[in-house]
């Protein structure tokens, strides 16, 4: 009898052939480092002018891989729930095709799956590393070269158990779940709440046009696990590249309106009022920076997809609207006191 899959790794991918290669080779160094888990990678490319398919053949026989290549671009959301969608384990791990699991997290995913069986939703912590420290390894990059002390993208150390809502917290991850590589997942309760997306909306391949493209992962995540226990794993497990996103300088507008509006989302599926009020207070605390460069921008995006009354107006009622100019300008005057301090050795 065939053994079931019980993780699918999902890969959403389009035009990085090199950091696919690393992505697909750290994989199969984790795998080798865990023989107990019958694990699937799920990849699907976005109609990359790239030779992705060469890529995939090279793997075939070191891992199992399932393969999907669209003939043209149907935007980020539509590649997403594609690769989502080819899975057939009890969980599924989305991670971007720019990160890097360290080589024992499969052995530590096996351990997590089975200790807690009763939990759909799992919180992996990453670390953050700049693309540039690849360009000094031969390619594929090995992840034993991975340095030792690294930054983390969530505060949290320790490892819990909680309620699914007590994931959303800036403590926790400061984007409120937008990161696809931080969430491991039941697929069928995935699968079952589908239909809360907008169908017209994600057809829309401009990527944050709208909620239900920019957030689609975590609109799904509210109604399929808002009655879930959940486990934040604070140890990383895999390595986020920085400096690889082209969107990178749509950050801020992301922040200050669509995580936003994710918030508002959250209220209306359960999220606790005191919660809701932390966490948009966080969300907002870059408004007045934020605002001045939506106002100067010069991005048509940015200014087609902002509405002045429901982004500016309705987020006054906010405290941390009023502070956050000078919380701008203190945490530019901590930066400074790094760098002189880094400079100078200052104790």
């Amino acid at each position: 009898m065939k053994k079931k899959v019980k993780l699918s790794i999902c890969i959403p991918t389009y035009n990085r052939p090199t950091h696919l290669e690393n992505c697909l080779e750290a994989i199969y160094i984790s795998k080798k480092n865990c023989k107990g888990l019958n694990f699937e990678v799920c990849v699907s490319d976005n109609g990359s002018k790239h030779d992705i398919k060469s890529i995939i053949k090279k793997y075939k026989n070191k891992i199992n891989i399932k393969f999907n290549r669209f003939s043209r671009n149907f935007g980020i959301t539509r590649n997403f729930l594609k690769a989502v969608s080819m899975a057939s384990g009890e969980f599924v791990w989305t991670i971007g095709n720019d990160d890097l699991l360290l080589p024992k997290s499969l052995k530590i995913i096996e351990k997590l799956l089975n200790k807690y069986r009763d939990v759909d939703y799992f919180f992996i912590n990453a670390y953050l590393l700049n693309k540039s420290f690849l360009d000094n390894f031969t390619h594929p990059f090995s992840t034993y070269q991975i340095p030792k002390k690294l930054k983390t993208f969530s505060g949290q150390k320790r490892n819990k158990k909680v309620n699914f809502w007590d994931v959303i917290d800036p403590n926790v991850s400061f984007d409120f779940l937008l990161g696809m590589f931080l969430s491991m997942f039941r697929r069928k309760m995935w699968e079952q709440n589908l239909s809360c997306l907008n169908q017209k909306n994600i057809k829309d391949k401009n990527w944050m046009s709208n909620s239900d493209n920019t957030f689609f992962n975590t609109m799904i995540f509210a109604n399929a696990f808002k009655n879930s226990k959940a486990i934040i794993h604070g140890e990383p497990l895999c390595v986020c590249l920085q400096g690889v996103r082209e969107w990178s300088k749509l950050y801020g507008f992301v922040v200050i309106i669509r995580i936003p509006e994710i918030l508002d989302y959250y209220r209306s599926r359960g999220l606790s009022f005191w919660r809701y009020f932390y966490c948009k207070n966080f969300a907002l605390r870059n408004f007045a920076v934020e605002m001045i460069k939506i106002f100067f921008s010069n991005d048509h995006r940015v200014k087609k997809y902002f509405n002045i009354k429901k982004h500016f107006i309705y987020n006054l009622v906010y405290p941390i609207v009023y502070f956050s100019l000078f919380y701008f300008i203190y945490r530019k005057c901590l930066n400074f006191y790094e760098k002189v301090k880094l400079k100078w050795n200052i104790n």
